[in-house]
């Protein structure tokens, strides 16, 4: 692969002020190149959009609706191509990747979808002659600020409800992963969807920044990291600018004594080290009753032995690197301080060899974890899963809400009761019975609370609402004047 990843503005493809080359995190191959932008390329975004929102809302929802069925269409057709260009710059093995760009495929058509479900409400008024309804307006320009770790699936799970609801947006993809972005970028003006209307800077802090400061942009949506999101949130509330933020996770698998302790063990290690570990719905956390923990550590700690790790694109890998050589050494750094904390069972070090020129980290297991140490509470965003042991139902929900993060988690247990009171009781947006802590739908929202969410949810069939305004209309059809008591 060798993409010249370019900006687009306006619909057109133009150069950053600096140019810096695109790199395979599994062996340091060229991939390309990219814009490393700044403030100026982004305030030129902000402007070509704030132009071309104008005529975009005035488009039918119907007919933005059938621009987005088109970018499906088109989604379909290029889905190896971009399953495959996010497999050498993220590192995400290709079965993965294709998941991802399927996900995108169903969430886009979900999302085309709405623009004939943007109904509001109609209702007699308190006077007579007179009838109440509601209607939707969009915002304007957008900002979109994503991660590196789905650059396919959440760029668009963003673009397509703002665009639906009739805005504009600039969007400032992650610097590690930009040649998906611009295969997306190509396929927007492909698809139809007006010049102007989908604008993508490429660049690190100082493009985000200029969105999130620019009058002109009125809502922005982030995913990303808790740190990060938290001065997001600060810096739009000073500016009374609308924010959504999809951030951390640390993310519990409960398992009871009379669950299914193999089908539990096989969850817990696909959801800890599938991706690399790199999902904010990671199973980071296992929280095990006594009567099995013994049993559940020996079959997690084979799965995680079993895991082999390649280059992305090679059939026989199961695992990829960690995105870049900054991310590794954030695993590595964990790694070592769970061998001050708990046992390790396996893992715990950077994979040399054949993958010596990759950024590597060895799947990890550690045992006999306290509840409140670093490595159970603090987000690692890589292959390394701990297991806390715990003697009932009610520690095991004490120690899974016990960390600031609250995504999503998991139950494994036979007994309804018991999945209940975790579904009822655990501090997560998302939660699920006898099925990993990974995964999400089109047509389901997602999210998280306390410190991993701020704002209105992601995808489901209200996402497109947090790009909209609701207006309240009264229309006196009885050709008196308005009657009544009115406040």
């Amino acid at each position: 692969m060798d993409i010249r990843c370019q900006n687009l503005i306006g619909g057109t493809f133009s150069d950053g002020a600096n140019t810096l080359p695109n790199l395979s995190p599994a062996d340091g191959a060229s991939l390309g190149t990219r814009p490393d932008s700044g403030r100026d390329e982004a305030n030129a975004a902000i402007a070509a959009a704030k132009e071309a929102q104008k005529s975009w809302a005035q488009v039918t929802a119907p007919a933005r609706g059938a621009a987005l069925f088109r970018l499906v269409r088109l989604l379909e057709r290029d889905q190896e191509k971009l399953a495959r260009a996010l497999s050498l710059e993220e590192g995400k093995i290709l079965p993965e990747a294709r998941g991802e760009v399927g996900k995108t495929m169903r969430y886009v058509e979900f999302a085309a979808g709405d623009c004939r479900r943007m109904t509001g409400i109609t209702s007699e008024s308190e006077v007579g002659g007179t009838l109440g309804m509601t209607l939707w307006r969009p915002l304007g320009v957008v900002g979109l600020i994503t991660p590196w770790n789905f650059p396919v699936c959440i760029p668009l799970w963003k673009i397509a409800p703002a665009i639906a609801a009739g805005n504009a947006v600039v969007l400032k993809p992650a610097p590690e992963t930009p040649a998906t972005a611009h295969l997306i970028a190509e396929l927007c003006l492909e698809a139809g969807i007006p010049e102007g209307i989908v604008n993508v800077v490429h660049g690190d802090a100082e493009p985000a920044k200029a969105l999130i400061e620019s009058p002109d942009v009125a809502a922005i949506s982030f995913t990303g990291s808790t740190q990060v999101g938290l001065m997001i949130e600060g810096e739009c509330a000073k500016r009374h600018k609308r924010v959504q933020c999809e951030l951390g996770g640390k993310n519990p698998l409960i398992v009871l004594n009379d669950a299914d302790v193999a089908m539990a063990a096989a969850a817990c290690a696909k959801g800890a080290f599938g991706s690399t570990g790199q999902r904010c719905t990671a199973t980071s956390r296992a929280i095990v009753q006594s009567g099995i923990a013994d049993e559940f550590v020996a079959a997690v700690t084979e799965a995680a032995k079993a895991v082999r790790a390649g280059h992305p694109l090679d059939e026989a890998t199961t695992m990829g690197p960690s995105v870049s050589e900054r991310q590794l050494a954030q695993v590595l750094k964990y790694m070592e301080i769970g061998k001050g904390e708990a046992e390790c069972k396996t893992g715990a070090t950077r994979l040399g060899g054949d993958l010596a020129s990759g950024y590597f980290p060895e799947p990890t297991v550690f045992d006999h974890v306290a509840a409140d140490s670093r490595i159970a509470t603090e987000e690692i965003f890589g292959p390394v899963l701990s297991v806390v042991r715990v003697d009932n139902l009610d520690d095991a929900i004490s120690a899974a809400n016990g960390v600031r993060y609250g995504l999503t988690g998991s139950v494994f247990t036979n007994n309804l009761q018991d999945a209940f009171h975790v579904v009822n009781h655990l501090e997560t947006g998302m939660t699920h019975v006898n099925n990993p802590t990974i995964g999400g739908e089109a047509h389901m929202p997602f999210g998280g609370i306390k410190d991993t969410g701020v704002g209105a949810r992601e995808m489901g069939p209200d996402a497109w609402r947090f790009y909209a305004e609701e207006k309240t209309v009264y229309i006196n059809y009885g050709g008196g004047a308005r009657k009544g008591n009115l406040f």
